[in-house]
Formats: structure tokens, sequence, C-alpha cells
């Protein structure tokens, strides 16, 4: 009876773990978006940014120039936010299919069906929702197919397209002014020759302006 009693407390333990593991799998399969902020430093309007929807099969690679994160997870949902107006979007199209024969040791699993970068350049409107209207192929053949002469639309929340990809080449990498860029450190400006007089009066300014420390780096510098 101890025995049974003991064999009972272990399947109802397994179907214990068994339904936290379900759990963890549910809540990691309901929570497979993430969002990316797409620009350096603070902007004025970022309250006012749109946000580009892409499914996993889109992997981004860049937005105006700046690098964005790579993701190990291939069906991960992005969303990325992007600041009004032009907005340059760098991209690839990646499907994976699993092999139907057996594979040796050491040997991919999978098939790997992928384009070569694409471009897409989308003049966003403040508060907007963008999403690529990507194609979803039924088999690995029909995505070969689509690598051959690929593009994808980029549409609003109405469904309408605003804009069409092409692929990548180096002149697409010349794109409007980059997006907010990270706000530079203060620096100094002399002020013109009629309004301070001469080079010596306006060192002798900065000079009193000047911690002890800075004084000391100075004329380490100066002396050096």
């Amino acid at each position: 009876m101890k025995g049974q009693g003991i064999i009972s407390s272990f399947r109802h333990l397994r179907v214990g773990l068994l339904a936290i593991a379900g759990l963890i799998v549910l809540s990691g399969c309901s929570s497979t978006t993430s969002r990316v902020q797409t620009w350096d430093g603070n902007a004025e309007n970022a309250d006012q940014v749109a946000v580009l929807s892409a499914p996993g099969a889109i992997k981004v690679g860049e937005v105006n120039g700046k690098s964005m994160t790579s993701f190990l997870i291939d069906d991960l949902n992005v969303e990325y936010e992007l600041l009004p107006g032009k907005n340059q979007i760098v991209f690839t199209y990646k499907t994976i299919w699993s092999k139907a024969q057996n594979v040796q040791d050491g040997e991919s699993k999978v098939h790997v069906v992928e384009t070569p970068r694409q471009v897409v350049t989308i003049d966003a409107e403040p508060g907007a929702v963008y999403r690529f209207d990507a194609p979803k192929p039924e088999d690995r053949q029909e995505a070969l197919a689509l690598v051959e002469n690929f593009s994808v639309d980029l549409v609003n929340a109405s469904g309408q397209t605003v804009a069409t990809s092409s692929p990548w080449t180096a002149a697409s990498t010349q794109v409007a002014a980059t997006k907010t860029p990270v706000p530079e450190s203060p620096s100094y400006t002399a002020p013109a020759a009629s309004d301070a007089g001469t080079t010596l009066e306006q060192l002798k300014a900065l000079w009193g302006k000047a911690s002890e420390e800075e004084k000391r780096k100075f004329l380490g510098w100066a002396f050096d």
C-alpha cells in the first residue's frame, strides 16, 4: 500500500509539472511580438511615431542606415517604431522548410530559402500603422519561385499599398537625412572679432571661466 501511495504521488507530481510546462509554452507563444525603436537619442516628435509590423519571415537589417537587432526566434513578429517622414528599410525574406528525407550527422535538418537584400522607402505619417504584406508560400518550391523575382508591399491600416520593395543596391544607401541623431555635446563657438576683440582677449575670458583642473590640463598640454 505504501508503494502504491508513492506511485500515486509521483503521478500527480508528473501531471502537475506537465501542466506548468504547458502554461509556460502558452505564455511564450502569446508574447511573440517585440517593439524596436529605430533611432538613437531623443526625438522631439517621438510621441508621434508610426509603427511598422514585420512578420517572422521578414528580417529587417537596417532602418535609415542604423543596424537593427537580430532575433534568434524565426517566427517572432517585430514592430518597428518610425519617426514621421521618410524612412528607408533594408530587409530580407526568409522561410525555413523541414527536409523530408533522413539527414546525416552534422547535416542541417531544414532547407533555408532567403532572398537577397530588399529595400523599401516609406513616408511615414504620425501615429500611422503599417505592415509588410508578406506572401505565405505553401511549400519550398513555391518559396523558391518567389525568390526569383521577389518584392513585397507595405500597406496601411486600411490595406492600401503605400510602398513596394525592390532589390537593394549600393545606390540605395543614399537616403534622406538620418533621423534624429544622438544630441551632440555643446561646443564653444568663438565670437566674431568685431564683438570680442583680439584672440588674446578671448583666451583670457575663457581662462577666467576654466576650473583649476581644466587649467592644469591645459598647461600640461601647452608645455608638453
